[in-house]
């Protein structure tokens, strides 16, 4: 690997972990109404509420814990994500909490799960995040692609 494609490729590392990091605390951000009231869920009770439709299929009283637990997990992983700590780990805490988000979306939205339901994750990009935070933790320092037997996918098979 050239000196100039390892280069694009911390950056592109960079970018991916600034990038999840930073949609992580934006949505913390609007759950607490830093965005405004009329934003996105504007305070933590509508948060809650959304919370509930996204858990259609867990017992109510699972709800206030299941909202608590994403905050402080999304809070967590953001900011370790940006400060680059614990790298693989943090991304692939991150991409399992994204796919089983985007899991809860798809099951819980709409009586028709496998058409309505799937619409939504896909058109939030969940899975597409999830897909990008096990790709972080693939190519993080120390990850198994990072050793000396790494393969050059550039040279014919």
């Amino acid at each position: 690997m050239s000196a100039r494609e390892f280069n694009a490729e911390q950056w592109a590392i960079r970018y991916a972990r600034i990038a999840l990091g930073a949609a992580f605390l934006s949505g913390i951000a609007d759950r607490f109404g830093l965005w405004g009231k009329t934003i996105g869920y504007g305070d933590f009770a509508h948060f809650v509420q959304y919370t509930a439709q996204v858990n259609s299929f867990m017992p109510a009283f699972t709800i206030p814990f299941l909202a608590w637990a994403a905050t402080v997990a999304e809070l967590v992983l953001g900011i370790a994500l940006i400060s680059g700590v614990w790298l693989r780990w943090v991304a692939l805490a991150s991409a399992l909490l994204l796919v089983l988000f985007g899991t809860a979306m798809a099951i819980s939205f709409g009586a028709m799960a496998i058409s309505f339901g799937l619409k939504s994750p896909l058109d939030y990009s969940v899975f597409s995040a999830s897909a990008a935070a096990l790709l972080l933790a693939l190519h993080s320092p120390g990850s198994p692609s990072q050793r000396s037997n790494r393969p050059n996918w550039s040279e014919p098979c």
